[in-house]
């Protein structure tokens, strides 16, 4: 029975080691990371967060949302990151859904999600800003700054990620104390970290890759980052003389390529480069490789899932695959219908067992059971694995699409589009584009032959969909492909038009 953040801190250096450089020169210690997370931990007690209580937030990056998150970690509670681009009106299903007690936010977005939460019967709405009614920073002030961490088991809850579902409706992935502990020293190991490690950090941290994958491994090895609020190609290659290594999508690594002053001189003390939440293309991880000398650590995981396959730390990193199963975790490529496991070189769906898959979704107990299969979670993603062991994603059997590293359900859009009043019926494909790796696109039937404004459509949109969601371009047909079924042939139309935003 041990609290995440107990099993993180029992590995923590002395109080004075720098856990994170902010933009600014401001430097957080592990001893602040120890008294900041254990005021924040007070602060939920105070605000009536019990054990097992659900502590929401939508909030920019910053470092206090990180110490919020392990605060929420020590109090036992079960913390609900969401993506700042989400509209209100996708809030306010995830209020009604999760039951959080709390809701915290930017002071700002105050005035919008008060009454949102009023609404959905959420108790108490506190935001991250330094001063005014409501904030957790000021309250700070006055809390003390040890906290006993509260004792939890294995399989309860750390935190809650929703991810979006094939029926356009978000699902939350319950995920425990040692699905995120297991993973977290798995990747300490697996990828060489140690206290001397120097993070490059512009990954957003509403999101597993740079929550739990990024700052987890980096709790775990006692090591530190350079935490910067987004990716900016500018300051990237400023920080990258001070940093060990990066973990980012590949939108990150096509940028740098972008800039003349992205040389092998300026990264040869680097250590590690890794790449994942989207696919990134056989063409960069070689012309990275031939401008940089180093060879992207390209790697596969799910919210669900956490980590679960990775190109060998030390071993050859082969472009166009996302590596080998990782320590631990037991890797199927298994036929979609009889869930046969298939033969070397045959394609077939990826399932994955292990410690660290999720326990399956909030208050979903039909959906959870039918993306299980012996035991085994049903990826939906299509992979071949060679003789080698080398895993190489081929497609997605749901139709996902993944553009720069966030996943976009086409049934949410379709559903979104239809029922606009000028739209008879839609069909949202992913297409390739150079700098998010996919791009949603969405095939239009009007419903008056002559209407043809996708930026109606796109104004339409702007309050229903998170801006990730959207569609880059508008294409008005009279019909769309269909089988004799009547089944939409999503890949005849991402055939046609594959071109579109090269």
């Amino acid at each position: 029975m041990t609290n995440l953040y107990s099993r993180l801190s029992a590995g923590f250096p002395q109080p004075g080691v720098p856990f994170a450089r902010l933009s600014g020169g401001h430097m957080v210690t592990y001893d602040d990371v120890e008294k900041r997370s254990a005021a924040f931990a007070n602060a939920l007690r105070a605000l009536g967060v019990g054990i097992g209580d659900r502590v929401a937030v939508q909030a920019e990056k910053s470092i206090d949302m990180l110490m919020l998150y392990l605060g929420t970690l020590r109090a036992g509670a079960v913390f609900l990151p969401l993506n700042t681009a989400y509209t209100a009106g996708e809030l306010e299903y995830f209020m009604q859904d999760a039951e959080p007690t709390l809701f915290v936010c930017d002071p700002s977005a105050a005035g919008t999600i008060e009454p949102l939460a009023s609404g959905a019967g959420v108790p108490t709405v506190a935001t991250l800003g330094d001063e005014g009614q409501g904030s957790l920073p000021e309250m700070l002030r006055s809390m003390p700054t040890g906290f006993a961490t509260v004792e939890r088991a294995d399989d309860d809850l750390a935190a809650i990620l929703y991810t979006s579902g094939t029926t356009g409706r978000s699902k939350g992935a319950m995920l425990s104390h040692d699905n995120l502990g297991s993973n977290a020293f798995m990747l300490r190991e697996a990828w060489a970290f140690t206290g001397d490690d120097v993070l490059l950090h512009a990954l957003p941290i509403f999101h597993t890759h740079g929550l739990f994958v990024a700052t987890n491994t980096i709790l775990a090895a006692g090591a530190s980052m350079i935490f910067l609020p987004r990716f900016d190609a500018a300051e990237m290659l400023q920080q990258l003389p001070h940093a060990t290594s990066i973990m980012g999508v590949p939108t990150f690594y096509i940028r740098l390529l972008d800039e003349p002053a992205f040389t092998r001189e300026l990264v040869q003390h680097m250590r590690l480069f890794v790449s994942g939440s989207a696919p990134l293309s056989a063409d960069i991880h070689r012309e990275f490789r031939e401008r940089t000398g180093h060879a992207i650590l390209e790697r596969y995981g799910m919210t669900e899932t956490n980590m679960t396959i990775s190109n060998p730390y030390a071993g050859e990193r082969i472009a166009g695959t996302v590596g080998i199963p990782m320590p631990g975790v037991s890797i199927r490529i298994a036929d979609p219908e009889s869930g046969a496991e298939m033969p070397r070189g045959a394609v077939g769906v990826i399932e994955i067992a292990g410690p660290n898959v999720f326990q399956g979704y909030w208050r979903n107990p039909e959906k959870t059971a039918a993306e299980f299969r012996d035991g085994y979670f049903i990826s939906g993603d299509l992979a071949l694995m060679d003789a080698r062991g080398y895993v190489s994603i081929v497609g997605r059997a749901k139709d996902l699409i993944i553009s720069g590293g966030y996943n976009v359900y086409p049934a949410e859009v379709e559903t979104a589009i239809d029922e606009l009043p000028q739209v008879h019926e839609s069909a949202v494909i992913g297409v390739p584009h150079r700098d998010l790796g996919e791009a949603p696109v969405a095939v239009i039937v009007p419903r008056e032959r002559a209407f043809d404004d996708g930026e109606a459509i796109r104004a339409a949109l702007v309050d229903k969909l998170a801006r990730f969601k959207q569609p880059r371009a508008f294409l008005f047909v009279e019909a769309l492909p269909k089988n004799a079924m009547g089944k939409v042939q999503k890949a005849a139309l991402r055939e046609r038009h594959k071109d579109l935003l090269r």
